[in-house]
């Protein structure tokens, strides 16, 4: 066995030490039912980890993370967990995170087969197609990667609006409200990118208004 794999039970064993001599309780509490008021989701890039750059302790924080953090409505994965964090967590807030310098749109950005990985970077390829006139009038590379990445951010936020259970669970309660962050990794600062959750509701309503269910409003009106 590698001493680096090795080095993670040892990392492990001084965490647990740590956690009971600050308090006693800590994992007792630990096992209770989770209560998050956040969802995040993020890229899977090791360099950016939503707990760490967030400064949240342990069960504030339900993380869901994939490559250059897309939601695909038809990607069971990740609508799963949207529903089970909206419908069962009750979570507050819906924060879709990107990083600069993220490899999975710098891929997309990339005129190369990449095999396996085509029909998930065609998500972020989409995005590229959407607003390919103002990517295209960038002339400097890093700037345009930059851009796509806030786009990229930006329209996941939408994909995640557009899903019934958000949809349906804001019309009773006005939560969850949707958030679109960038985490740039040459400062470490999170620059939010001031998504109108409210705004983009309205105007995408007309085609992904799915809140017209009789159960719904009926809750509504009660």
């Amino acid at each position: 066995m590698s001493q680096s794999y090795q080095v993670i039970f040892e990392n492990n064993k001084k965490w647990v030490e740590s956690k009971i001599a600050e308090d006693p309780n800590f994992f007792h509490e630990l096992a209770k039912t989770q209560h998050p008021d956040y969802l995040y989701i993020g890229c899977s890039d090791s360099r950016a980890t939503a707990e760490e750059l967030m400064g949240a302790k342990p069960g504030e924080v339900f993380v869901y993370r994939n490559i250059a953090n897309v939601v695909n409505t038809l990607d069971m994965s990740s609508t799963a967990v949207i529903q089970y964090a909206v419908e069962h967590l009750k979570v507050k807030h819906i924060i879709v995170c990107g990083h600069y310098n993220c490899g999975g749109v710098k891929a997309a950005m990339t005129p190369q087969d990449m095999g396996l990985l085509n029909p998930w970077l065609r998500t972020i390829r989409d995005v590229y197609r959407l607003h390919q006139a103002e990517l295209d009038s960038i002339q400097d590379e890093n700037k345009r990667y930059d851009r796509l990445v806030e786009l990229n951010v930006q329209e996941q936020c939408i994909n995640v609006i557009k899903m019934a259970c958000v949809q349906e669970r804001y019309i009773l309660e006005e939560y969850p409200i949707v958030h679109g962050w960038v985490f740039d990794l040459r400062t470490g600062k999170i620059i939010d990118l001031e998504i109108d959750f409210e705004k983009i509701l309205k105007d995408i309503q007309k085609i992904y208004n799915l809140t017209s269910s009789d159960w719904v409003m009926s809750r509504k009106t009660k």
